[in-house]
């Protein structure tokens, strides 16, 4: 009994030692406004990003390993950003791309494009060159790009990016609560996404 009894202390004190690691205010904010979300037992993970960021194209591979080790049970999406011209025409690519069914190794060609190669894709006609190097034909990048469904995306973009004050990238938010800004350290980031995963598992 007192065996078990101590390792029930232990496993407490363990419990909120981890807890205590993140403090809201100081590693997360809670939104003032909640975004309304789908109560579907799946926690809403998304990232707010733009192409030209160098520091979203540093965490993307971080990002990707993260995403892959993911349970069923969270959902994880990305937003494009689009406070101006660029980041919109940015987040049209990024739609165009999902549309044409390129998936991730679109968007890493697109990240190699801007901070590897130079090519910082800054007009339509500079990203029907882009995604017919990758072979898609230019009817099919120029139908997408400027279907009703791509355009609606966008929108919806510069909607929640005003609505989630996304002031910064990378940011992260979990299901329409928490939002988490960018750290120093990679990995940091996704311990405190992790743990706001877990206290929000329960209300989603």
């Amino acid at each position: 009994m007192r065996a078990k009894s101590i390792l029930f202390i232990f496993i407490a004190l363990f419990t909120l030692q981890i807890d205590a690691q993140f403090q809201q205010g100081r590693d997360y904010q809670r939104i003032s406004s909640v975004i309304p979300i789908k109560k579907d037992g799946k926690v809403e993970v998304i990232e707010a990003f733009w192409y030209g960021c160098g520091a979203c194209f540093s965490f993307e591979p971080t990002l990707n390993r993260w995403r892959s080790d993911l349970d069923d049970d969270t959902k994880f999406s990305k937003l494009p950003v689009a406070w101006g011209p660029i980041h919109q025409l940015h987040a049209k690519l990024f739609y165009t791309i999902e549309a044409l069914n390129l998936g991730s190794n679109g968007h890493s060609a697109v990240f190699n494009a801007i901070h590897k190669e130079g090519n910082y894709l800054t007009s339509d006609n500079a990203i029907i060159d882009f995604l017919g190097s990758l072979g898609v034909e230019e009817a099919d990048v120029i139908k997408q790009m400027n279907s009703f469904s791509v355009k609606q995306k966008v929108k919806r973009s510069i909607e929640l990016s005003k609505k989630l004050k996304v002031n910064g990238v990378p940011m992260m938010f979990v299901d329409g609560t928490f939002k988490v800004q960018a750290q120093r350290n990679h990995n940091d980031m996704l311990d405190i996404i992790d743990y706001l995963i877990k206290i929000q598992k329960p209300n989603s």
